[in-house]
This record gives C-alpha cells, sequence and structure tokens, in this order.
C-alpha cells in the first residue's frame, strides 16, 4: 500500500531554515509528482510546492516563493522541501502528497513552528 512519511518539522527562529523529507513506497516513486501541502491552525489545507516525475519542472506557492526549493531523489524514494527565510505565517503541519491511480494519499504530517 502507499505510505508516506514525513520528518524534519520542528521549532525554529525567524529567519531560520529546515529540510524536511518525505519518504514514499508502496508504488512506483520515479513515475508521480510529488507534493507538500500545508495546514495552519483553524485554516485550510494549502498547495505549498509541487515537483514532476523527474524533477524537471517544479511550482510554488506565491507565499513560499524564491523561499522554499522542491527537490525529490528517485533512487531514496524521497522528495525534500528546503525551507529557508522562515516566517511566523509559515507555522503549520506539512504534508507529502501524492496521487496514485486517482486516489489521493498522505502522510501523517510534520509540525514546523517558527516562533522567537
Amino acid at each position: 500500500q502507499v505510505q508516506l512519511v514525513e520528518s524534519g518539522g520542528g521549532l525554529v527562529q525567524p529567519g531560520g531554515s529546515l529540510r524536511l523529507s518525505c519518504v514514499a513506497s508502496g508504488f512506483t516513486f520515479s513515475s508521480y509528482a510529488m507534493n507538500w501541502y500545508r495546514q495552519a491552525p483553524g485554516k485550510e489545507r494549502n498547495l505549498v510546492a509541487v515537483i514532476t516525475y523527474n524533477g524537471g519542472r517544479t511550482n510554488y506557492a506565491d507565499s513560499v516563493k524564491g523561499r522554499f526549493t522542491i527537490s525529490r531523489d528517485n533512487a531514496k524514494n524521497t522528495v525534500y522541501l528546503q525551507m529557508n527565510i522562515l516566517k511566523p505565517e509559515d507555522t503549520a503541519v506539512y504534508y507529502c502528497n501524492v496521487f496514485v491511480r486517482g486516489s489521493a494519499y498522505w502522510g501523517q504530517g510534520t509540525q514546523v513552528t517558527v516562533s522567537s
């Protein structure tokens, strides 16, 4: 079955950096685009970044452009989200996501808190 396991979240000061990882299994990772979403308390879950199956194209929410970078290592079945110049408004639970054969799959999420 499809499994996604995120890691790398934590508490960081404004202006700091974190790198999130998501290890995937149960499907042919190198054939699918991967996504990162986030959900702040009391708010809806929003798309943050997308990467195509081979890493050739990426796309970002306007709120993170120039600060976040999505990448992937198909040999390790892993997708990353490098987050720089973090702001308090980046505080959220971050989720890895993939659509496989018409179904959406989610990881358990990793908490990112940006606070001084």
